[in-house]
Parts: C-alpha cells; structure tokens; sequence
C-alpha cells in the first residue's frame, strides 16, 4: 500500500541521480514473500505513473536485479531499510547501493492492520448498537 514513507523515499531517490526510475512489484512478486497487495498491480503503477517525480515506472517481477541494472545501466539503487544487507551483491555490478530508513510508524504492513482493527471496531461498535429482537412488532404487516 502506497504511503508517506515511500513518497520520502522517491523524493531521496530522486536527489541522487538525473534520471529516475522506479520498479513497481508485482502483484505475484509480493505473493511470493507477503500478503497479496490490497492495491491491484494497474492501479499500483498508475498511482505512480501520475507522480511528477519518477522519470520510468517499470513493473518489477523479481528481487534479483542483476538483469535489469545491467539493462538501464543503473547506478545508484535505493531501497527501503527493511531490506537492509539483502542488496549488496549489486555493489559488484559498481551500483551504489542505498537503504533508505523507513524510521518507525508506517509502513504497509502496520496500515493494513490500522485499517482491519479499526473496521473491527466499528463493527463491534455496530453489533453492540444494535437490539437483539423487535418485540411487538409485526414485519411485514399493514398498519
């Protein structure tokens, strides 16, 4: 899910070189390590493609970049902390590897359950509200 702290990311990514392009995972790449994306893979790239930020938006279909650098002649890769150590071995391709810290609070993982608990909430909420039965009351009847 989209948020704060991948927009701060892109704006950082964007500071570091003249062109930039950022990879949007799969819907079956994040299947492959995560919970399916709430946000469809279309919808996703749209979100990004209407940023004034990114130069290319590219579909990402694996976590080995090895191809795709050599590709677009990448130079300089910046990826969230919490991938911290698993982006090294494009060092060896003279890629500038840079693990931008995401810091505390949101992410999408702790959205999502925002989100779940409060709609849960709600609807404890709206189960409590509500009476049990109608006594005395005909539905359906004429007045």
């Amino acid at each position: 899910m989209f948020h704060y702290n991948h927009l701060r990311m892109i704006n950082y990514a964007r500071s570091l070189g003249d062109i930039l392009i950022v990879g949007v995972s799969t819907d079956e790449l994040v299947s492959s390590y995560k919970a399916p994306p709430i946000i469809p893979f279309n919808e996703r790239m749209q979100i990004l493609e209407a940023l004034k930020t990114p130069d290319i938006v590219i579909p990402q279909h694996t976590l080995d970049h090895t191809e795709i650098v050599k590709k677009l002649n990448i130079d300089a890769f910046v990826v969230g902390d919490d991938w911290y150590g698993k982006y090294d071995y494009l060092r060896e391709l003279d890629v500038q590897v840079f693990y931008f810290p995401y810091g505390t609070g949101v992410s999408s993982s702790s959205l999502r359950k925002t989100i779940h608990d409060s709609y849960e909430k709600h609807l404890q909420q709206e189960r409590q509200a509500k009476p049990e039965s109608v006594k005395g009351m005909k539905i359906g009847a004429d007045k």
